[in-house]
C-alpha cells in the first residue's frame, strides 16, 4: 500500500432542506487516496477490529435491509469513505444522538468521496468525523484507539450543546406536529413556527408567561393573599421581619409552623413541621439569608405534590416521598445515606436524572436533630431515620387527582396570571378533596421543571410537551405563513418581486429575500445578494411578517440548504443543460435537476408546485409534488400542457397576446399583454415567463384575479425603474 489516508476536503453544513434530506447534515468531501485500491475485505484484521471496538454496528442494516447489513458488507469489501459514513454515525450515537441519515457517494475524481451525515449539532457532527476517521485509519493501520474516550469527547460537547430537557420535550412534540423551530441562541430560547404565526419559548415559559404574574408568583406572601381572596385553600401565615415576630406569629398560628423565605425557589431556605421556639430561630436566621423576607405559615400534614398546569387543563402531577434510611447498626447515617439513597442510579445532577442526591443541608440537620441524630451517629439495627421530610417530588399520580384538585389548580393558575404553571400544594390523599382533609396550595411557580413528569422515578411518564404545543398551536395549526419559494437557472429574481409585490397588494406584510437583497414590505434593509439561507432565516424570524418570499440560487441549495422546512408555493422557472458547478461536483444537466427538485420536495401536501411546461425536466417534477401542480408556459398547446388541461388542472399560458388562466376546460382572460409594461420594457421570452410563474403563484396563494390584473400593470412600471436604476448604478461604477 503506497499511500494511507483518508483526508478532508472540505466540510459544507446544509442547515435546511437539502439533495440529501429534508434535515440538517454535513457533506464532507473526503479524499481516500490509495485506499481507493483497498476495500475492507483486503485488510488482515480490519474486520475484527473495528466490529470489536464497535459492536453495535451490528444494528447497522445499511443497503442489505436486515439488521448486521454493514457489516456484511464490510466482510464483502467496501471502501473507507462508506465506512467513514457508518463509524461517524455510530459514534454520535454512542454520544446520546441516535439514528440519522448518511450516504457515501463517488465522485468523477478518483478517491474522491461526498459522505453525508445527519447533523443533530454541527460542531459535534464535525468533530464525529474527525473521530471517525481517526478510528478507521487506526483499524486500518492496526494501532490503538480509545474508542470510549473519544465517545465520552462527544458525549460531553453535545451535553454542552444540547437543549434542556424541558425545552427540549416540547420542541420534539412540535416536531411530531410539523411545527418548524429555530434555536435563538444558546440557551433554552427557541421560536415555534415562522413569521408573524411564530411562538416562542424559554424552557417551559412561553411568550404568553405573564411578567407580572411571574413576579407576583415570586412572592410567595402576595401569592397567597391572592388566591385566599379567590376561595383557594391556602395556609394561614404572615411576613415577618424579626425572630421576635416569627415566633409570635407561630404561637398565634398554632404550632407546628413551616418558616421559608418569601421570595426563595428550588426549596432552599424552607423549614417545616417546626414545634419549638429554638427550631424556629435556626430556621429563621438560614430563611432570611435565602430571601428579601420570610414567611411563617401553618404546616399542613400531607406529601408534597407538584401540579402542572398548560392553559385551562390539570396535565400532569407528581407527588414527593420522604427520605429515609435504616439503620444496620455499624454504619453512620452518613454512610447509609450514600448507600441506600444517593446510589439510586436516578439520583444525580444531571438534567437526564428525576431525583437529585439528598443532602445534608441544615433542614437535614434540624431533622436529624429531633432525633437525637448527628450525620456521625449510628442508628441500630432496623431504625428508621427521617432524612428529609419531603424528597423528591417525582413520583407520578395524574391519573389518581380529585377532579376538585385539578379545578382548584388550575383555578390558582388563573388567578395568579400563569398559562403554564407548576401548583405545589400538600395534602394527604390527591384522589381526595382539599378541604375535607385540610389541605392547601403552598406555592404557585412560573417556569416549571417538566423533567418530574417526563422522567418520574416511579408511575408512568406523561405528555407534557405535547400538552404545551397543543396549547401554543390549537386546532392544528402548524406555525407556517404562507412561503413561496423559488428556483431556476434564470428569471427567478423577477418572480421573486413579482410574488412578493402581489402580496403586499393583498395586505400581507411580505418579507422578501432574493439576489436584489432583503425586503420588508417596502423597505430595501438589505442591498447586497440575499438569495442564501441567512437572509431566508432573518425573513422567517421577523415577527411582523405575515408572508414570505424567498429566492433559491443553486449555489445556496448545494452549500446551504434551504431556510424553510416547506413552503406553501414551489417554483421552478427552467432548468439550464449548460449550467455546472463543478466545486460541488455538478457535473451536468440530470444532477442540476435532482438540485431543483428540493424546491418542491418541500411543498406542503395542501400547497402547490409552479412549474414551467416549456422545459421537460422541470415539468417532469411535477410527479414529486405532494401538493397540487400549476402549469405555465408560452405554448399553449404542448402536449404536456394538453395533457394537464384534460386531467382538470390549474395552468398560466398566453394564447394570442392573451394571458390566460385555465383551470380544466374553464379559462379566464386576465389581460393583454400589451397592458403589461415589463413585457414592453423586456419582451424576451423568459422575462414573459418569469411574469406567467408569478401570475400562477399569485393564483397559488389564492389572490384575486382582479388584483394580480392591477398588480401586474403596476409592476411592469416599477421594474423598469428598477432595471434603469441598477444601469445608472453600473454606468456609474465603471466611470
Amino acid at each position: 500500500m503506497q499511500k494511507k489516508y483518508i483526508e478532508f476536503i472540505s466540510m459544507m453544513s446544509l442547515q435546511g432542506p437539502n439533495i440529501w434530506a429534508y434535515r440538517p447534515i454535513i457533506e464532507a468531501l473526503v479524499d481516500i487516496g490509495e485506499l481507493e485500491d483497498y476495500p475492507s475485505n483486503t485488510i488482515p484484521g480490519f474486520y475484527e477490529r473495528l466490529s470489536a471496538w464497535l459492536p453495535s454496528l451490528i444494528e447497522h442494516r445499511c443497503s442489505v435491509g436486515e439488521r448486521g447489513g454493514f457489516l456484511q458488507r464490510l466482510k464483502q469489501g467496501t471502501w473507507p469513505a462508506h465506512i467513514l459514513e457508518h463509524v461517524t454515525l455510530e459514534l454520535q450515537s454512542l454520544a446520546g444522538m441516535p439514528g440519522g441519515l448518511g450516504r457515501a457517494r463517488e465522485t468523477s475524481t478518483r478517491g474522491v468521496y461526498k459522505v453525508i451525515v445527519r447533523a443533530w449539532h454541527e460542531s459535534v457532527t464535525t468533530a464525529a468525523l474527525y473521530a471517525a476517521r481517526d478510528l478507521v485509519m487506526a483499524a486500518i493501520e492496526d494501532r490503538e484507539f480509545d474508542v470510549q474516550a473519544a465517545v465520552d469527547q462527544l458525549r460531553e460537547l453535545a451535553e454542552a450543546l444540547r437543549l434542556g430537557p424541558s425545552t427540549a420535550c416540547i420542541v420534539d412534540a412540535a416536531d411530531d406536529r410539523d411545527i418548524p423551530t429555530i434555536r435563538l441562541s444558546e440557551a433554552n430560547l427557541v421560536q415555534l413556527g415562522y413569521g408573524a404565526f411564530q411562538r416562542r419559548i424559554w424552557t417551559a415559559e412561553t411568550d404568553r408567561t405573564s411578567a407580572i404574574a411571574e413576579s407576583i408568583s415570586r412572592d410567595k406572601d402576595l401569592t397567597k393573599s391572592l388566591l385566599g381572596a379567590c376561595g383557594v385553600p391556602v395556609p394561614e401565615g404572615r411576613l415577618v421581619d424579626t425572630l421576635d415576630e416569627a415566633w409570635d406569629a407561630a404561637e398565634s398560628i398554632g404550632l407546628p409552623v413551616v418558616v421559608k423565605p418569601c421570595d426563595g425557589n428550588h426549596g432552599r431556605g424552607v423549614f417545616t413541621n417546626l414545634m419549638t421556639r429554638a427550631e424556629i430561630e435556626t430556621a429563621y436566621a438560614i430563611a432570611v439569608n435565602e430571601g428579601s423576607g420570610v414567611v411563617v405559615e401553618r404546616f399542613i400534614q400531607g406529601d408534597e405534590h407538584r401540579l402542572l398546569v398548560v392553559g385551562d387543563r390539570m396535565v400532569a402531577a407528581a407527588r414527593g416521598d420522604a427520605a429515609i434510611v435504616v439503620g444496620d447498626g455499624i454504619h453512620t447515617v452518613r454512610t447509609l445515606m450514600e448507600s441506600q439513597l444517593n446510589s439510586d442510579p436516578r439520583r444525580g445532577r444531571s438534567e437526564d436524572q428525576p431525583l437529585n442526591f439528598i443532602r445534608l443541608d441544615s433542614a437535614a440537620m434540624l431533622e436529624l436533630g429531633r432525633q437525637g441524630l448527628v450525620p456521625d451517629s449510628i442508628p441500630g439495627d432496623g431504625v428508621r431515620v427521617l432524612i428529609q421530610r419531603n424528597g423528591n417530588v417525582a413520583i407520578d399520580v395524574t391519573d389518581t387527582v380529585h377532579p376538585s384538585v385539578a379545578a382548584t389548580v388550575i383555578l390558582a393558575a388563573r388567578v395568579i396570571g400563569l398559562d403554564i404553571a407548576g401548583v405545589d400544594l400538600v395534602a394527604r390523599d390527591i384522589s381526595q378533596p382539599l378541604e375535607a382533609q385540610g389541605g392547601a396550595i403552598v406555592e404557585v411557580n412560573a417556569g416549571p421543571g417538566l423533567l418530574m413528569h417526563l422522567k418520574p422515578a416511579a408511575g408512568e411518564p406523561r405528555p407534557v410537551g405535547r400538552a404545551i404545543i397543543d396549547h401554543l398551536f390549537p386546532d392544528g395549526d402548524t406555525g407556517h405563513i404562507p412561503i413561496v419559494g423559488i428556483a431556476g437557472s434564470r428569471g427567478k429574481t423577477t418572480v421573486a418581486r413579482l410574488v412578493a409585490h402581489l402580496l403586499q397588494l393583498n395586505g400581507q406584510y411580505t418579507g422578501l429575500a432574493c439576489s436584489d437583497g432583503l425586503f420588508f414590505a417596502r423597505r430595501h434593509v438589505q442591498k447586497t445578494d440575499g438569495a442564501n439561507w441567512a437572509a431566508g432565516r432573518r425573513v422567517l424570524m421577523n415577527r411582523a411578517v405575515q408572508a414570505a418570499v424567498i429566492e433559491n440560487g443553486y449555489r445556496s441549495i448545494l452549500s446551504e440548504g434551504l431556510a424553510y422546512d416547506r413552503c406553501q408555493v414551489g417554483v421552478v422557472t427552467n432548468l439550464d443543460p449548460d449550467e455546472t458547478y463543478p466545486e460541488f461536483y455538478v457535473p451536468d444537466a440530470e444532477y442540476l435537476a435532482k438540485v431543483l427538485r428540493t424546491q418542491v420536495d418541500v411543498v406542503l401536501p395542501g400547497g402547490v408546485a409552479v412549474l414551467n411546461a416549456d422545459d421537460p425536466p422541470v415539468a417532469d417534477m411535477a410527479s414529486l409534488c405532494d401538493g397540487e401542480v400549476i402549469f405555465y408556459g408560452m405554448d399553449a398547446v404542448s402536449p404536456i400542457m394538453l395533457e394537464h388541461l384534460q386531467q382538470s388542472r390549474r395552468a398560466v399560458f398566453i394564447r394570442s397576446s392573451q394571458i390566460v388562466l385555465a383551470d380544466g376546460g374553464n379559462e379566464l382572460l386576465l389581460t393583454d399583454t400589451a397592458s403589461v409594461p415589463l413585457t414592453q420594457h423586456d419582451s424576451r421570452d423568459c422575462e414573459v415567463s418569469g411574469l406567467l410563474a408569478g401570475i400562477a403563484a399569485a393564483w397559488a396563494l389564492g389572490i384575486g384575479t382582479d388584483l394580480i390584473r392591477a398588480g401586474i400593470e403596476a409592476f411592469g412600471l416599477e421594474a423598469s425603474e428598477l432595471v434603469w436604476e441598477r444601469t445608472t448604478m453600473t454606468s456609474a461604477e465603471s466611470a
